[in-house]
C-alpha cells in the first residue's frame, strides 16, 4: 500500500519544498506576501488580476529582489469581456438604473466620495499604485506580454482557460496553471496541455463554482489523467493538506489563511473583519464583479439582491460598484467592503507572518502522516 508523503510530484515540477501554492488573490497576494511563502518552501503566486501592465512589471521585479525561489503570476482570463475599451467608454454602457442604485447605497450608508473614480485607494488595500478595472481582452493580453517578457517561473489563470497561451508560455519556459471548478473544465485543461489544474470546490474564497472540495477532487483526479490535480477550497491547515493528499492531489491552493499574515496587502480592518468571521459569515455573489464570488456577507450584496436588479456582466458590474467599494474603505466600513474569504475563516484566530503559515500547516500534516517534521528554518530563503 502506498503511503502519502508530503515530498509530492508537485514539488519536483515546480521545484519547491512543500506542496502549498499561495493563491494569487489579485492585490492582496503582493510581492511581500509571494516572496515569504517561497522563501518558506511553497510557492508564492502574486496577484496581478487589477494591476496595469506597468505596475505588474514592477510587481514582479520586486519579488525577485525579495526571493530567488520560484514564484507566480496569476492574471484573469474571462472569455466574456469586452476586446477594447477604457473606463470612460465602458461606463457609457451602464444602465442608469444601476448608476442611480449605487448613487442611492452611498446616500444611505453616507460612504464618502472617493478621492478619485478608482477602483480602489492605499486606505483599502495599502497600495499606492493605480490599479485597473478596465478589464478588456487586450488588457489581458498586455498583461501576459508582462509576464512572457518577464519569464516568470509558473503562470496561473485564476478565472478562464490558459490553454490557447501554453504554447507561447512553454516556449519561455513557464509552467501553466488552471483553475477548475468542474470535471468539464478539468478535461478541457488536459486536453489544452496545462501542466497543473487548480480543482477549487465552492467552499473557496473569491470567484469559485458549486461543487464542494471533498466531492470535486476525486472526480477531477480520475478526469486529470496525467495532469497533475491541486486541492482549494476549505483548506487551511495540516489536516487540509493531508486530506488533499488522500483525496489523490499533489498539493494544496490556499487563500483565506494567508489573507491574515502580516505580509498581505489588506488593511487592517479588513484582516480584523475575517478574525471576526465564521464558518457562516460568508456569501456567494455576483454583486461585486459579475462573476460569482465568495465573499464576506455585506450591505452591498444584500442590498443588491433585494433591489431586483440583475447582475451586470464583467467588467461592467464591477466598474460601477468599485468606487462604491473604495469609499467604503476609506470609512472604514467592513460592513460593506466586499473582502473575498472563503468557509474556513473561522478557523483563524490571529495575525501572524506567512512562514508561520507555511510552518504550522507542514508540522501538523507530518505528524499526521507520521513524518519528522521539519528542523530548518522556514523563513530562511534558499
Amino acid at each position: 500500500m502506498n503511503r502519502l508523503r508530503l515530498h509530492t510530484s508537485l514539488c519536483d515540477r515546480l521545484d519547491i519544498r512543500y506542496p502549498i501554492l499561495l493563491a494569487g488573490m489579485g492585490r492582496i497576494s503582493c510581492p511581500a506576501l509571494v516572496a515569504a511563502v517561497s522563501n518558506a518552501g511553497g510557492l508564492g503566486i502574486l496577484g496581478g488580476a487589477p494591476l496595469r501592465p506597468d505596475t505588474l512589471n514592477e510587481w514582479i521585479e520586486e519579488t525577485r529582489r525579495l526571493t530567488s525561489a520560484p514564484f507566480g503570476v496569476d492574471t484573469l482570463l474571462p472569455a466574456r469581456v469586452p476586446q477594447s475599451g477604457d473606463k470612460t467608454t465602458l461606463k457609457k454602457s451602464i444602465p442608469e438604473a444601476y448608476r442611480e442604485f449605487a448613487r442611492q447605497f452611498r446616500e444611505r450608508h453616507e460612504i464618502p466620495e472617493p478621492p478619485r473614480d478608482d477602483a480602489s485607494t492605499p486606505a483599502l488595500f495599502e497600495l499606492s499604485r493605480e490599479l485597473s478595472w478596465e478589464w478588456t481582452h487586450d488588457f489581458f493580453k498586455r498583461q501576459l506580454e508582462v509576464i512572457m517578457d518577464q519569464r516568470v517561473p509558473v503562470y496561473a489563470a485564476g478565472l478562464g482557460d490558459p490553454s490557447p497561451f501554453v504554447q507561447d508560455f512553454h516556449a519561455r519556459g513557464i509552467k501553466v496553471i488552471g483553475i477548475a471548478g468542474n470535471v468539464k473544465h478539468v478535461r478541457r485543461m488536459r486536453e489544452g496541455g496545462i501542466d497543473i489544474v487548480v480543482a477549487q470546490g465552492t467552499e473557496a474564497g473569491g470567484h469559485n463554482g458549486r461543487i464542494g472540495t471533498m466531492a470535486l477532487i476525486p472526480q477531477a483526479v480520475d478526469a486529470a489523467g496525467d495532469t497533475p490535480i491541486v486541492a482549494a477550497g476549505g483548506i487551511a491547515d495540516g489536516r487540509g493538506l493531508v486530506a488533499a493528499l488522500a483525496l489523490g492531489a499533489v498539493g494544496v491552493w490556499c487563500g483565506t489563511v494567508f489573507c491574515t499574515t502580516g505580509e498581505a496587502a489588506l488593511s487592517g480592518f479588513l484582516k480584523q473583519a475575517m478574525l471576526e468571521s465564521d464558518e457562516e459569515g460568508t456569501v456567494v455573489s455576483r454583486a461585486v464583479t459579475g462573476k460569482p464570488m465568495r465573499q464576506l456577507k455585506n450591505k452591498w450584496v444584500e442590498e443588491f439582491e433585494a433591489s431586483g436588479l440583475r447582475p451586470l456582466p464583467m467588467p461592467f458590474q464591477l466598474i460601477y460598484s468599485s468606487p462604491v467599494m473604495s469609499g467604503a474603505g476609506l470609512a472604514k466600513r467592513k460592513d460593506i467592503c466586499a473582502t473575498a474569504a472563503g468557509q474556513v475563516v473561522g478557523m483563524l484566530d490571529r495575525l501572524k507572518p506567512a512562514a508561520e503559515v507555511v510552518a504550522e500547516m507542514i508540522t501538523q500534516a507530518a505528524t499526521i502522516l507520521g513524518e519528522e517534521p521539519p528542523s530548518t528554518p522556514l523563513s530562511v530563503a534558499r
